[in-house]
């Protein structure tokens, strides 16, 4: 039995190259670093992270997390029909094209895949290829799409908190008074791989309790399922690190719920459809009372007249050696108040080898911090200051609904 679970393991990890959504994934991180690139070198004629910056969040964390989840769903027994993850795939692709990143997160893809099981196999719609898999359908596997469901929202919950406060990007868009302000706009598409027990000729159950739910008859097999997981989130009102967390311990906490949910659906099978419906709602609610939050407040990235305000730092620059921060004023640079990029950039220049700074930290509190200069540093130490942007393009028409 042994031999068999580790020939199948290997097998089932061989399929997850010949699954369409792993590529897309990749695809779309590509695009979204290049595409972050070219945006930032629009608006201050440098890129903070290089194009590769999101290829190299796209598996790490979410390797991890579907290593977690791939021992619930495989301890506990719970069997995802074929069709499921077919109709995953075909949703992942087909909402990709709507240039929509966030409309793949599983709350809506997995959800609508539940729904379109239910619709296919109740109304005996014909499907090519899955025939023979929707035949030996039954009630069974509601409960486990939406035990499914309810992991991978947790597993995205996590992604925010943890790894979507790395690397947002600003940009420089117009309030409704005209002025230059700054925003940070996170674009991420992330990747959980998830080992998943499917009805297959392979395995015999090594438990009389395993799996808890059935499907079709007692043989099973184990394949390694990428899931794609996108996010997208504009901020204006807040620093992005705060933003991103309260999304995320957000989209987290609706996981929670979502699991508790599909527990009864252990004994309720119709709560099973609450699970699936209310993924989706809850997270349109969840984005959509945030976007609606920030558009109430002021700028938070706006020229100030007691310093500069930092609204990005370059990686591996002076400025990020020094550890400043992003929403920190510079209110003086060598001794010499500064109040725009200018006066910043002339204080700095006074002494070619060395600079003190004094800074209003996000708390209100001053610190001082200190820095050899050596040729080749950035001629303003890496900082990106709203001053120094440039609305162009279509940004020029933008307005406080930047946003939206």
């Amino acid at each position: 039995m042994v031999q068999d679970w580790l020939i199948e393991l290997l097998w089932g990890m061989a399929k997850f190259f010949l699954n369409p959504v792993f590529y897309l994934s990749v695809l779309l991180a590509a695009y979204l670093g290049v595409s972050r690139v070219k945006t930032e070198r629009k608006h201050f004629h440098i890129r903070a992270e290089n194009a590769y910056f999101e290829l190299k969040q796209l598996l790490p964390l979410g390797f991890v997390i579907g290593i977690a989840i791939s021992i619930v769903t495989i301890g506990v027994g719970v069997v995802i029909p074929l069709a499921a993850i077919v109709f995953a795939a075909a949703l992942t692709i087909l909402l990709s094209f709507t240039t929509k990143i966030r409309f793949l997160s599983p709350a809506y893809v997995v959800s609508l895949a539940f729904f379109m099981i239910f619709l296919v196999k109740w109304q005996e719609l014909p499907v090519p290829f899955l025939e023979d898999s929707l035949k030996q359908l039954s009630g069974a596997i509601l409960p486990p799409i939406a035990v499914l469901t309810a992991l991978l929202v947790i597993g995205e919950g996590i992604l925010i908190m943890k790894n979507g406060i790395k690397g947002s990007s600003p940009r420089i868009v117009r309030s409704k008074r005209g002025l230059p302000v700054g925003i940070h706009e996170l674009k991420r598409n992330w990747m959980i791989p998830v080992f998943l027990i499917i009805p297959g000729s392979v395995l015999t159950p090594p438990f009389e309790w395993w799996p808890v739910f059935s499907v079709g008859g007692e043989m099973y097999s184990i394949l390694l399922v990428p899931f794609a997981v996108g996010f997208h989130q504009k901020i204006q009102g807040m620093l992005p690190v705060e933003s991103i967390e309260i999304i995320g311990k957000r989209v987290f906490g609706l996981g929670i719920l979502l699991a508790l949910l599909a527990a009864g659906s252990y004994w309720y099978p119709v709560l099973a459809f609450a699970v699936a419906g209310l993924a989706i709602i809850g997270r349109e609610f969840i984005t959509l009372r945030q976007r609606a939050f920030e558009n109430n407040l002021p700028f938070y990235f706006s020229p100030r007249n007691n310093g500069v305000m930092i609204l990005g730092i370059i990686p591996h620059s002076p400025a990020s050696r020094m550890a400043l921060q992003v929403g920190e004023i510079i209110t003086k640079v060598n001794g010499d108040p500064v109040n725009n990029e200018r006066t910043f950039y002339e204080a700095l220049h006074k002494n070619r080898a060395y600079c003190k700074l004094e800074v209003l930290d996000i708390n209100g509190e001053i610190r001082f911090v200190q820095r050899a200069l050596f040729e080749g540093d950035h001629y303003q130490l890496g900082i990106l200051f709203v001053q120094d942007g440039r609305v162009t393009g279509t940004d020029k028409k933008t307005k406080i609904n930047e946003s939206k």
